[in-house]
């Protein structure tokens, strides 16, 4: 039985794989837009104060993200090793995990939600605007905490369609209950921010609805009760192993954005909704890197776990051509059509001015990110994720914050500056994944290497 299983996970392509991941991303990325766009119609100082308070709200989404982000790694090795009752463990121990996480960070989100915002130094009507957001979005995270792991279990087994089918109807529900609340359509009453964090509760709580119902339909071995309250040590520890350093990697990111964020709010609230604006329209372009390291991510999984090194070795490659090409491709659309995309957002032109600025520096900036994302994504499928966080604290800290107060405050650059400090921490973290990827040291952090031993002399 194992090694048919084997076979059917090394025949999926990463394009078949890959292309789920990116509508999938592609919507979340229309998620955030849509808030923005919507917001920015209202006013640029509810934009600047929603963006500082989603700050907050994807740190602790990072934090889910670790469990979620093991179980993805070592679901695709288990099933490269044709080990199905051990990705079913992993699963249901992960979700246990996610939602007593996601309920404590709900309750300490609440409580401490006015001394978190007052971190970036807000001014009193902007500080106002973020507490009421986070009152009910920060108060309901524990559904995303369960979402992203059920949608991780899903992309691990190879159903990637599934996932991308919770992210579009995520986006419909939240996309509608936006209107209703925003616009006031159908006699709803115009709640603005309230609305839009109302509406981002429930569209979240539909999505788990429906991503449980796919789990449940898809999955191979089913998930009985029993199964989310036996907590098998040893599972929880690979878990952990690549899950921790992958979350002290992404709360390392997330804190340097928001030092980053602090040193923009210095310069004035132009410039912190100048950042939102232009982050909301380059993320467009990280969303192909982001899905090819995905998929790269499930594909060396399944090709490590069936014991097959040299495949795994040469999916990096294969990976990074597309995503190179698609990178800077998109970077040149958005450059040529950068003042036409502020404009989508504001009419300010000193914000139109400086943003369009920014997206040109995109054309430096991006392919450097995308040789980032596969390689951090290569080395974690791997569960070699220690050395990427040891890297990742030295660059974000050691390189990115210093030099974006450094160019940005000290010599007058303003966002450039905080710019090309992103620059100089992409390409570094970019190029040393790579040599740790051809040093092949990888190879002796596989994580169910002594599982297979056991099951095979047994």
């Amino acid at each position: 039985m194992g090694n048919s299983i084997d076979q059917n996970h090394r025949n999926i392509t990463l394009l078949a794989i890959t292309w789920p991941i990116f509508i999938e991303l592609l919507l979340q990325m229309i998620m955030g837009s849509t808030d923005t766009i919507m917001l920015s119609h209202i006013s640029d100082d509810i934009v600047a104060a929603v963006g500082v308070a989603n700050q907050l709200v994807f740190f602790c989404i990072l934090i889910f993200s670790f469990t979620a982000t093991g179980t993805a790694v070592l679901i695709s090795q288990y099933l490269g090793a044709g080990l199905r009752e051990g990705a079913k463990k992993a699963a249901a121990i992960s979700l246990s995990i996610n939602l007593i996480i996601g309920l404590i960070v709900s309750c300490l989100m609440i409580i401490f939600k006015g001394p978190l915002l007052e971190l970036f130094h807000l001014k009193d009507h902007l500080a106002s605007i973020g507490y009421e957001y986070l009152s009910i979005v920060g108060g309901t995270l524990f559904l995303q905490a369960i979402l992203v792991t059920v949608s991780s279990i899903l992309r691990a087994n190879g159903f990637t369609k599934e996932a991308m089918f919770v992210s579009i109807s995520m986006n419909v529900i939240h996309l509608v209950g936006n209107s209703l609340v925003i616009y006031g359509l159908f006699g709803f009453p115009e709640l603005g921010v309230e609305g839009v964090a109302i509406s981002t509760a429930f569209s979240r709580a539909s999505a788990l609805i429906i991503g449980f119902i796919l789990m449940y339909k898809r999955l191979p071995i089913t998930i009985k009760w029993e199964d989310f309250l036996n907590f098998d040590l040893t599972i929880i520890r690979k878990i952990l192993k690549v899950g921790i350093p992958a979350a002290g990697e992404q709360i390392c990111y997330n804190t340097s954005q928001m030092a980053m964020t602090a040193i923009t709010a210095i310069l004035g609230a132009a410039a912190l909704s100048t950042r939102v604006y232009t982050w909301n329209i380059m993320s467009f372009i990280m969303l192909f890197g982001l899905a090819l390291g995905q998929g790269t991510q499930i594909l060396i999984g399944y090709r490590v776990g069936a014991g097959n090194y040299e495949d795994a070795y040469r999916q990096l490659y294969k990976s990074l051509k597309p995503s190179f090409v698609i990178s800077i491709f998109v970077s040149i659309l958005i450059a040529i059509f950068r003042e036409d995309l502020m404009s989508l957002f504001t009419n300010n032109k000193e914000i139109i001015e400086t943003g369009s600025t920014l997206l040109l520096l995109c054309l430096i900036l991006e392919p450097g990110r995308t040789f980032n994302l596969i390689g951090v994504n290569s080395l974690r499928a791997t569960g070699d994720a220690a050395f990427t966080v040891k890297m990742g604290i030295l660059s974000m800290w050691g390189l990115a914050v210093p030099i974006s107060y450094i160019l940005g405050i000290h010599f007058g650059l303003g966002l450039v500056g905080v710019w090309t400090a992103f620059i100089v921490d992409e390409w570094f973290r970019g190029i040393v994944m790579f040599f740790r990827w051809k040093s092949r040291a990888w190879e002796k952090k596989v994580l169910v290497v002594e599982q297979k031993a056991k099951t095979v002399s047994s």
